[in-house]
């Protein structure tokens, strides 16, 4: 009768298996691994005796993974990388600190950078890492300490901080702001105008992108029907402010994201606050359990905190 043996595997054999299933190569792994290939060999032979199952195929030129070894390195590669992550953040944490910030694109973009100058000069020995994309990253990932997030309320996860909510504003930049004035281009001052213009639209696919479409605007605008000169789709919100900027159209804007360029001039509300739509979705700051204790990251959610009440105010939300 077989009995299945319940010893751990060895870290050192987990390394090896996974080295020379990457490469298909004993040698390359060995030499990856600083090993000779005869330690390697025997690592993978008794990672094999003890599973009770051949892992490689080997023949005279070429090595394959068998079904196990492929069932085995599913298993393994997520939680050697896991591993290694929590290793690099034990180093760094004894190094220069640092705080590790996930986002979206468009927030990075137009709200968190423009801001970081005047948190690094009062902080010159903090390092930040920003990671923007648009995966939602686990909140219990080693490497992350604030996640900057875009979400409906019943979606917040447990202990989000609510920075703003979400407005929207018809924007354009000044060059075509300083043609409406001359006569040169058509005018804007009633939603109707619009069919005239090149709207920008955020191509996307997320339940938030019907709040955020010109459709439902022209909607509440009492323009459901309207048809603009053309319709030019973007991914991001920061391609459609870009889009605006060089005068290719109007842009449906978040006003969260460009109230610093509205107050600088640098964009303009044709329809100024009469323009303004809402949205249910929010924007929320988590911390991580494990690093919310840690002084640098108190520092910078204080200052997230402060900037996010400069951002309700131009928005004009109470409290």
């Amino acid at each position: 009768m077989n009995l299945v043996r319940q010893r751990p595997l060895s870290l050192g054999s987990l390394r090896a298996f996974e080295a020379v299933a990457r490469r298909l190569n004993f040698s390359e792994a060995a030499d990856e691994l600083h090993v000779t290939q005869s330690a390697i060999s025997r690592q993978i032979k008794g990672l094999e005796e003890e599973l009770g199952a051949p892992l490689f195929a080997r023949g005279t030129r070429r090595v394959e993974l068998t079904l196990d070894g492929s069932t085995l390195l599913r298993a393994v590669v997520p939680w050697l990388d896991r591993l290694d992550a929590s290793v690099r953040q034990i180093r760094r944490a004894r190094g220069r600190r640092v705080v590790r910030v996930s986002t979206f694109p468009s927030f990075a973009s137009l709200w968190l950078i423009p801001r970081m100058e005047a948190f690094q000069r009062a902080h010159p020995d903090l390092d930040i890492r920003i990671s923007a994309n648009d995966r939602m990253d686990d909140l219990d990932e080693p490497e992350l300490d604030v996640v900057l997030r875009y979400c409906g309320p019943q979606t917040a996860p447990a202990g989000a901080l609510r920075m703003f909510g979400e407005v929207l504003t018809p924007v354009i930049g000044p060059r075509l702001a300083d043609q409406i004035r001359a006569g040169s281009a058509p005018p804007l001052s009633s939603a109707a105008h619009l069919a005239e213009y090149t709207l920008a639209e955020e191509d996307d696919y997320r339940p938030s992108a019907e709040f955020l479409s010109w459709r439902r605007w022209l909607e509440l605008h009492g323009e459901p029907s309207l048809q603009p000169r053309r319709w030019l789709y973007l991914n991001y919100t920061y391609q459609q402010i870009q889009a605006a900027l060089a005068g290719q159209g109007v842009a449906l804007a978040r006003v969260a994201l460009v109230s610093e360029q509205l107050e600088s001039g640098d964009l303009i509300e044709p329809f100024g606050p009469a323009g303004r739509i809402t949205s249910p979705f929010t924007y929320w700051m988590i911390v991580s359990p494990a690093s919310g204790a840690r002084d640098e990251v108190a520092q910078f959610c204080a200052w997230i905190e402060e900037h996010a009440a400069q951002t309700r105010s131009a928005m004009g939300e109470a409290g």
